[in-house]
């Protein structure tokens, strides 16, 4: 009797001074330490990098930024611009909005709250995980086979199919995989509390996804679809692949539907050949044109966070 009474009075004093803090956690104090560690490198790294391409591309973006945004491609470093290969990753990301988003909610939505948990449902699910981890060099040869080779009477015959509709199907699908299982995930992530009382004052399905459902996980599809785009934006083998050029462009149609067909270029190609080329002026050009591509994923992510907060006052 008297063991137990003592055993029952350390374990109150035990439970007494973790609550109070009186104990001293040794392991999560290293633990913590360590994170905190993790955290400063992975800061220090990505503020170097930052720097040291602000600074390489300081002379373009401080003497002759607006040339530089609106001028066209050029053996002259001097002289040379990215208008159009801004013009080509706008209409790509335009591809990935349009075709990729709307696509990759809508299969997790039926995943997620219409398929039944079946074995062809966990097959479907462990294939979308899958193709997320092919490499974006595969996607390309898809695309090339398929949009510009197969479909080019449609994609762009003047160009053999070369052409930005080409590119943007080509990433539109890249980062589907990875819409679709964000998407499922932030659906996931839902409470089963919430349907449930949908269905409680008898409410349809559809009716508890779009009023319910779609509003809870709302920020986090959100946060997945705008780092697909960023990835988008930023991939260069698949462009190579399907044909996007690395020299020089006619004049064109502008943003205009027509060129849709023509032959195209974009801010990851124009990155990728000025920093193969031995001329001085072009290192600074391309920092200058990585900082551009920078600022352009930074809008889009700025964007998705003013949704993002909306939906979250909503909810």
């Amino acid at each position: 009797m008297g063991t137990s009474s003592k055993a029952l009075t350390n374990s109150s004093e035990f439970v007494r001074d973790r609550l109070r803090g009186r104990r001293f956690d040794t392991t999560g104090f290293l633990f913590r330490v360590l994170l905190l560690g993790t955290l400063f490198i992975t800061l220090l790294l990505l503020t170097t990098l930052i720097f040291d391409v602000v600074s390489g591309g300081w002379s373009v973006l401080s003497t002759r930024l607006g040339s530089f945004l609106t001028g066209k491609l050029s053996i002259s470093a001097t002289t040379a611009g990215i208008s159009q290969g801004l013009r080509g990753t706008f209409f790509i990301g335009l591809f990935v909005v349009l075709i990729a988003f709307p696509l990759g909610v809508g299969a997790a939505i039926y995943l997620e709250e219409y398929a039944s948990r079946s074995r062809l449902s966990r097959i479907i699910d462990v294939n979308i995980r899958n193709l997320a981890g092919v490499p974006s060099v595969v996607y390309g040869l898809l695309g090339f086979a398929i949009f510009v080779k197969a479909l080019r009477f449609i994609t762009g015959p003047q160009s053999n199919g070369a052409t930005v509709i080409s590119a943007g199907l080509t990433l539109a699908i890249l980062v589907l995989p990875i819409v679709i299982i964000t998407s499922a995930e932030a659906l996931r992530a839902v409470p089963d509390s919430l349907r449930e009382a949908g269905f409680g004052v008898g409410a349809t399905r559809w009716e508890v996804v779009r009023s319910h459902v779609l509003p809870y996980a709302g920020p986090g599809i959100l946060t997945g679809t705008v780092l697909s785009l960023a990835r988008a934006l930023g991939e260069a083998a698949p462009l190579i692949l399907v044909g996007a050029t690395t020299g020089f462009l006619s004049e064109g149609a502008g943003y205009s539907l027509s060129s849709l067909q023509e032959r195209f270029t974009a801010m990851p190609i124009v990155i990728y050949t000025w920093a193969g080329r031995p001329q001085e002026g072009f290192r600074s050009a391309t920092s200058a044109a990585i900082v551009v591509l920078l600022v352009v994923v930074l809008l889009a992510n700025t964007v998705a966070i003013l949704l993002r907060n909306k939906y979250e006052k909503r909810r």
